[in-house]
């Protein structure tokens, strides 16, 4: 793959991350279900352990729900997002940061986790079949989310 090629690629999955953030921050239901194929497969950080079309965050019902849980933006940070692509197939994947404000509590809470996305470009455009997010847990026998942990 020429430079020009891998920077451009780069640039553009850049920009599809951009607006995974925007669709999340305005908490856009339409805007970031544009961004995947129908049948994107997730592993996101609420149950169930897969969702995908038919499953609660899989559908605009069900992450209106999500977001409706939130007070204002839901801010969402890809830390130094690392790009692999050949052709039509990228891979990315970033330390992620969400804040966001739950409905009634007092302070937004931030929350770091690791994030992983596969890509498929159809028709000129980039889309995202997979989604991969998750949190490491303590191996203290607590089975606790290490949610404290920071970059």
């Amino acid at each position: 793959m020429s430079t020009d090629l891998t920077t451009r690629t780069e640039s553009q999955v850049h920009e599809l991350l951009d607006e995974v953030v925007a669709a999340h921050a305005e908490r856009d239901v339409d805007r970031l279900l544009a961004l995947y194929t129908d049948d994107a497969v997730r592993y996101t950080l609420a149950p169930p352990l897969q969702q995908g079309p038919g499953t609660q965050y899989g559908t605009a019902e069900g992450l209106r729900d999500w977001f409706a849980g939130f007070t204002g933006p839901i801010e969402v940070e890809y830390r130094d997002p690392v790009v692999t692509a050949d052709g039509d197939v990228a891979f990315v994947h970033s330390l992620t940061r969400m804040t966001a404000t739950p409905a009634g509590a007092p302070e937004p809470f931030s929350l770091w986790f690791r994030a992983t996305f596969g890509l498929r470009r159809i028709g000129g455009a980039w889309r995202i079949v997979h989604r991969h997010e998750s949190t490491p847990f303590h191996m203290d026998g607590s089975f606790r989310a290490a949610v404290e942990l920071q970059p």
